[in-house]
C-alpha cells in the first residue's frame, strides 16, 4: 500500500539521504548541511510549499517537494513540482502514478491553479509518466538567472 506522509523535522535526515541519491543521477551538486537547513525553514513556513515522504508497505521509498508561487498570469497560487523522487527499487511498480495522482488531488485542496515541473531530456520514463497524467509540454523556454 502506498502512503504519503507530510514531512516532519524528524524526517530531514531520511529525505536528505534520498536527495543525495537523486542528485547523483545527473551529477548535481548538493550541500548536505545547506539542504538540512533549507528543510527546517521549508517545513516551518507553510507558505513556501508542501513536502511528503512516499511510503510503500511502511517503507520510505521516495519523496515529493511542491513549492508555491503567486502568479498574476494564472490568477493565483501555482506550484512548482520541485522534486519527485523514487528509490530505484520502487520504480516501475505504479508508485510514481500514485504520487502524481496524490499531487493532483492535493492541488485541488490547496487551490492551486497550475503545476509546473522540469524533466531532464534523457529521462523519457518520467516524461511519459507525466504526459500520461495530463501534464503537457510547455511551449515556452525555461530560463534562469543565478543571483551571485
Amino acid at each position: 500500500m502506498t502512503q504519503f506522509k507530510p514531512l516532519a523535522l524528524s524526517d530531514i535526515e531520511a529525505i536528505v539521504t534520498m536527495m543525495q541519491e537523486f542528485y547523483a543521477i545527473d551529477n548535481y551538486p548538493i550541500a548536505i548541511d545547506v539542504s538540512k537547513a533549507l528543510f527546517q525553514e521549508f517545513i516551518s513556513n507553510e507558505n513556501l510549499g508542501k513536502s511528503w515522504l512516499i511510503l510503500s508497505d511502511n517503507e520510505i521509498v521516495g519523496y515529493i517537494i511542491l513549492t508555491f508561487v503567486f502568479s498574476f498570469e494564472y490568477q493565483g497560487k501555482i506550484a512548482f513540482l520541485d522534486e519527485l523522487y523514487l528509490t530505484e527499487k520502487a520504480r516501475g511498480k505504479g508508485i510514481g502514478s500514485k504520487a502524481i495522482a496524490f499531487i493532483q488531488s492535493e492541488s485541488h485542496k490547496l487551490s492551486l491553479k497550475l503545476i509546473y515541473l522540469e524533466v531532464e531530456q534523457h529521462n523519457e520514463k518520467a516524461q511519459k509518466l507525466y504526459l500520461a497524467h495530463d501534464f503537457e509540454l510547455h511551449n515556452r523556454k525555461l530560463m534562469k538567472h543565478k543571483i551571485k
